[in-house]
């Protein structure tokens, strides 16, 4: 099984990127920190490294996509309620990130979507399994 993820995202300025997320409320570990990447902690075992363009080119062989052009991924984080969908958001477009759907209700699930600003779509969704529709 796997221990760890570790999601790497390309970024144009790193020290815009770490002012973003930690109005987010996201921390960072000094370990993998330097003036070309961070080590963003998600949770227990789940990081995001961002990479400042020039170190993410060391990774791969292929172009690095426009992520405000086209979709690379979309990186979804499960949250513990609605409300802290709703303060993610909006602490998101606080900072400068951009709204890029409106909410979903699907009454068991809801979820909703930003990007940073770098154009990385993030989608913080809360899921009460409780209320999941009988199949």
């Amino acid at each position: 099984m796997v221990k760890q993820i570790f999601v790497n995202l390309a970024v144009k300025d790193l020290q815009a990127s770490i002012d973003f997320y930690t109005r987010l409320g996201f921390t960072f570990n000094p370990q993998f920190t330097d003036d070309k990447a961070t080590c963003m902690i998600l949770g227990e075992n789940i990081f995001v490294m961002l990479l400042v363009e020039d170190r993410f080119k060391d990774f791969t062989n292929k172009p690095i996509s426009d992520a405000k052009k086209t979709t690379e991924a979309l990186i979804c984080v499960m949250l513990e309620s609605r409300e802290a969908v709703v303060a993610m958001v909006d602490n998101a477009l606080k900072a400068g990130g951009a709204n890029v759907k409106p909410a979903q209700d699907y009454g068991w699930m809801y979820g909703h979507s930003f990007a940073d600003p770098d154009g990385h779509q993030w989608e913080p969704s809360y899921a009460d399994m409780s209320k999941f529709p009988a199949q």
